[in-house]
């Protein structure tokens, strides 16, 4: 095969790819990444969960980038939301939040990899090309992890009492933690109040809390530990 051929071949396989993050400058960042690479390139950007149900009709991806913490919107909810519509999209959470804590969730949710922004710096390009090849992509620690549960225990240990939340629990009490009332909850969670305060009153059981003011603080300082 010439040269021309095997560069129109590669531009053919070029992997599609969908950034879906609220902070511009990340996006821009992974954009550079990515599009230095002949077998891969960005086809699509958004912010919120709105934005990146439209980009996928326009123009599908064969991977999704997808943050956690949206515009007005859940990352995880939205890995379910695209895994329910197109099961066969790929999805890796790049994400602030602790591995431990959120990528479980995150594969449970449909996604096929997990890596924190700090790693990213290193192995994005690792974990893509990990994901888009039909693999799961974990760090060493998660991945230890997990499997050790799954060789001990039928049903997950929580080592940590906020680890005992549901999804849609963590996003309440994490959302609270941000310091959103209960209607902007609702709001962003598209739930009505009464279904917030009912998480609510759920987390206080879950963590032994016996007021709203000690979980606000609770809450407060598990997001400015995170």
């Amino acid at each position: 095969m010439t040269r021309k051929a095997q560069l129109v071949c590669t531009a053919r396989k070029r992997g599609r790819i969908l950034l879906v993050d609220d902070h511009p400058l990340v996006r821009e960042r992974l954009a550079e990444i990515i599009n230095r690479e002949a077998d891969l390139i960005v086809t699509g950007e958004a912010e919120d969960r709105n934005q990146a149900l439209e980009a996928i009709l326009a123009k599908p991806p064969d991977l999704a980038i997808v943050d956690l913490t949206l515009k007005h919107s859940d990352g995880l909810d939205l890995i379910k939301d695209v895994h329910a519509r197109w099961p066969r999209m790929r999805m890796l959470v790049v994400s602030m939040h602790d591995e431990s804590l959120y990528a479980e969730r995150a594969i449970r949710a449909g996604a096929m990899g997990y890596i924190t922004k700090q790693e990213a710096t290193r192995n994005i390009l690792l974990a893509i090309r990990r994901v888009l090849s039909g693999n799961i992509y974990l760090s060493r620690k998660i991945a230890d992890r997990i499997l050790t549960r799954l060789a001990h225990s039928a049903d997950p240990v929580a080592t940590t009492p906020v680890e005992l939340l549901a999804d849609r629990e963590l996003q309440v009490f994490e959302l609270t933690g941000r310091g959103l009332s209960t209607y902007d909850i609702a709001s962003q969670l598209s739930v009505a109040v009464k279904t917030v305060e009912t998480y609510r009153a759920r987390i206080k059981e879950k963590l032994k809390i016996t007021d709203g003011s000690k979980l606000l603080q609770f809450a407060i300082a598990w997001s400015r530990s995170e």
